[in-house]
């Protein structure tokens, strides 16, 4: 057989077993079919519209989605395949929400008792409700509308044993012992059951206890082992029956369900989407033989989690709800605000349990209620003593409002004190009793003068000052304090400026610390880190701010200046220098301290590498003698010198500081930047400004040590003397950068020639050679004619590129064309008057 042949006889297979399980379910009730395998069924086989009609027929039973995988999993079904047909089920569902929306009208006149109509009616009822918002603030109404609560019965517990029997439930009756037998039998219309060898047996309107009383009795008389204990009976419900319950009145869906026989009212609410936006939540009335036999109050179960009157229901009974009677709106400061239904005895306490009490922050001392009168609205407040005895009205809009933003007993002391914040305003609180709450003030309190800022009468400030000494001591009458009173003491920090003295020069720290009182010049170097190395004990300088300057004085002193001695180790010596506040101390350099100072040299010498300066004048021709001179393949006129910074002018403690230069150097740049609008970074511009190389003739040198060329050495210096240069870089504007080989007989345009030419876009007045030792040469205009420089080895020529030309604009166009016109009338006017 083929394995397409297969598949088909799967599938097949799948649908008949479908197909039965439909027609049977079309004729009795789904949970009596005890027979029926579910384990065949292939879920993927299935057709989308076989699990449409699949759903349709399970709702027309009255199950919900739950059930229905209950009794698939006690008919075999596995749990991959129960989990893959709710996927199904809830795929089929997604894609037929669009289509039941638009329908939803046309099906409000469908049949009441269609379930599917139902369904549509709620969906359109709902949308409609949602977009009002009011069923959505009635207390209770999400309980029914809520996914995750369904109150469907357990269809795998026991059966109670007050459940009653009725026609379609399956009775299982084992026997087992010195007999054995085994039984599935349901339950007649008329009540019956016939046991096999006993005979018919009533049972139906008993409870499972009595019904197993009564069979156990009458299996006794077949089987006489039983009054012994050798043969036992084990009576259980298989299947249980389907009941209809109709539901009517207020109610979101209503019609007849088929339901569970274990079904409560809670069961039959949630099926039908609980009352509607007028039903009530609290007279829900069951009627059985038209006998009202219990009335149901949600608010029991949402309040208290209690179920009382929650009861079974049995076939035929009927569940009406009424509209309601009386309902009030609680808004505000309660923890649940909502509308609310109230019963005739009910007073304005029992609503605000309804509304979960009040917040934290609700002024609970009245509430205010609108109320509707027969003509117009009124407004009245409930004092909470009335609370308990004020019986709302229907219609009633409660509202709890907020405390005030304000303290009534606070005051309030900052500053100078062991503990400010806020205190409470006892009766009669004077400002030294708060002062001594606040533990007292702390040392450095300015005690000369506090204040209080107080709010008049109008909320207006006022400041109240005091003598806090005296307040202290009791020499001056305390202050009585009132409520929001805001008492400051200051520091006498606070009131003068932070006492600092700076340190500078040849410390391990400079910078600025704090004044203490008799701070010594030997304690600020020690909390300075101490001398660096090359420090001098002697001619230490500090400067000093004058008080009492001569005003107007040309020659008036404008600082003190004192140089003081102190030990290298900074002992204590007989009389010590006392600093002041906002002292300036300047440790300088010892005399004749130096630092190393290294250069290096590179290239072709017989001993390259790094070398320390010996003396302040040493040139180049002396650090030549150092590395043993030069080798055979040393090119001279190639040789150059690296400087980083060209106009240094020394090193160490007589080093020139040109920080300021510099910074002057990188505003022009950005001064340029901003002019021609570049997008090179600034720093960019400068190293590409920057030529660190030094042109040096090292022939010269060393033909003529010590002379004007002979360059003193820096600290940093780097002598490089390359090999014998062979060839010539050409680059910037030309066809072809390239690098040729040198030619003495070749010319500064031959080269360019064999990089190309120069391009359209050349500035062949602006060419230039950077020669290998670093210095540059331009070309100069003669007449008409270009002077290009010589070309040595190693040299590389560069070409820069023309500025790029602005056209005119159309703007600019006419208003220079119009000046031109007018300056040519203004000709041809002077004309005609020397005419």
């Amino acid at each position: 057989m083929k394995f397409k042949d297969i598949n088909r006889l799967k599938l097949f297979k799948s649908v008949r077993i479908l197909i039965l399980f439909f027609c049977l379910g079309l004729t009795q009730p789904l949970f009596a079919q005890s027979t029926q395998n579910f384990s065949n069924i292939n879920v993927d086989q299935l057709s989308d519209a076989q699990i449409k009609q699949f759903v349709q027929q399970v709702e027309a039973q009255g199950l919900s989605e739950s059930q229905l995988e209950q009794v698939a999993q006690a008919r075999g079904m596995s749990a991959s395949e129960i989990s893959k047909l709710r996927a199904r089920v809830n795929k089929i569902k997604q894609a037929g929400s669009s289509s039941t929306n638009t329908t939803s009208n046309q099906n409000n006149s469908s049949a009441a008792g269609s379930n599917e109509g139902r369904e549509l009616n709620f969906k359109a009822d709902t949308a409609k409700v949602d977009a009002s918002g009011e069923r959505s603030r009635i207390f209770g109404a999400e309980l029914f509308r809520n996914s995750t609560i369904s109150f469907e019965p357990n269809l795998r517990l026991a059966t109670p044993l007050n459940y009653q029997l009725g026609p379609d439930d399956e009775l299982n009756i084992d026997i087992y012992g010195y007999s054995e037998a085994n039984y599935k039998l349901r339950v007649s219309p008329e009540g019956n059951i016939n046991i096999p060898y006993v005979g018919i047996v009533s049972v139906g309107g008993q409870t499972i206890e009595q019904a197993s009383q009564r069979i156990r009795s009458r299996l006794i008389t077949v089987y006489p082992n039983m009054r012994g204990g050798n043969t036992k009976v084990n009576i259980s419900l298989g299947n249980i029956r389907s009941i209809k319950v109709t539901l009517l009145g207020e109610v979101t869906r209503p019609g007849t369900y088929t339901l569970s026989s274990l079904s409560t009212v809670f069961n039959a609410l949630y099926s039908s989407g609980g009352p509607s936006e007028n039903g009530s939540f609290r007279e829900i009335e069951i009627i059985r033989n038209n006998r009202v036999i219990a009335k149901l109050d949600v608010y029991e179960f949402l309040l208290r989690g209690f179920q009382r009157n929650n009861i079974r229901l049995q076939d035929q009974d009927i569940i009406r709800i009424p509209t309601y009677r009386k309902r009030v709106e609680f808004s505000g400061e309660v923890k649940r605000p909502a509308i609310f239904e109230a019963t005739t005895n009910e007073t304005l306490e029992d609503v605000i349990s309804f509304a979960g009490g009040f917040t934290s922050e609700a002024y609970i001392a009245r509430v205010k209620v609108i109320q509707n009168t027969p003509k117009e609205r009124r407004i009245t407040d409930v004092l909470s003593t009335e609370f308990n005895t004020y019986i709302p009205q229907n219609g009633d809009k409660y509202f709890a409002e907020t405390i005030l933003d304000r303290f009534e007993n606070r005051v309030t002391i900052n500053g100078a004190v062991f503990r400010p914040g806020q205190y409470q305003l006892d009766p009669n609180l004077t400002l030294g009793q708060l002062i001594q709450k606040a533990e007292g003030v702390t040392e450095d309190a300015f005690l000369s003068r506090g204040y209080i800022t107080r709010l008049k009468a109008d909320n207006t400030p006022e400041l109240v000052s005091f003598d806090l000494a005296k307040i202290l001591n009791g020499t001056a009458a305390d202050i009585p304090l009132r409520r929001e009173d805001q008492i400051t003491i200051s520091s006498i920090f606070d009131l003068r400026e932070e006492y600092k003295v700076s340190i500078e020069g040849e410390v391990r720290a400079p910078g600025t610390v704090d004044y203490a009182e008799n701070m010594t010049l030997e304690d600020l170097i020690v909390l300075a880190g101490g001398f660096k190395e090359g420090a001098s004990p002697k001619r230490i300088e500090i400067s000093r701010r004058v008080k009492d300057s001569e005003v107007g004085a040309a020659n008036s002193r404008i600082a003190q200046v004192y140089q003081v001695d102190v030990s290298s180790n900074l002992q204590i010596q007989g009389a010590t220098f006392v600093l002041q506040p906002f002292d300036i101390v300047l440790v300088r350099n010892a005399a004749g301290y130096e630092v190393q100072r290294q250069v290096r040299v590179e290239g072709e010498v017989l001993y390259p590498g790094t070398y320390t300066i010996t003396k302040k004048d040493e040139r180049i021709s002396d650090l030549i003698k150092r590395v043993g001179g030069l080798t055979d393949l040393a090119y001279l006129a190639g040789a150059s010198l690296k400087r980083t910074d060209a106009s240094e002018k020394g090193s160490g403690k007589n080093r020139i500081n040109t920080q300021e230069e510099d910074q002057q150097k990188i505003q022009k740049l950005q001064r340029l930047q901003e002019t021609t609008k570049d997008s090179i970074d600034i720093t960019q511009q400068q190293s590409i400004l920057r030529n660190d190389f030094v042109g040096i003739d090292l022939g010269r040198i060393l033909d003529k040590p010590k002379s004007k060329v002979d360059l003193i050495l820096e600290e940093g210096d780097v002598l490089r003397i390359p090999k014998q240069l062979q060839t010539i870089k050409v680059s910037g504007e030309v066809l072809y950068p390239t690098t040729s080989i040198f030619n003495g007989g070749k010319s500064f345009k031959q080269y360019i020639s064999d990089a190309g030419g120069f391009s359209d876009n050349s500035l062949k007045k602006r060419s230039y050679v950077i020669y290998a030792n670093g210095s540059v040469r331009s070309t100069k205009k003669f007449l008409f004619f270009n002077n290009y420089p010589m070309v040595k080895p190693g040299a590389e020529i560069f070409v820069p590129k023309k500025a790029e030309r602005k056209s005119l604009s159309a703007s600019e166009i006419v208003g220079l064309t119009s000046g031109i016109a007018s300056l040519g009338a203004i000709v041809l006017g002077v004309l005609n008057l020397i005419k």
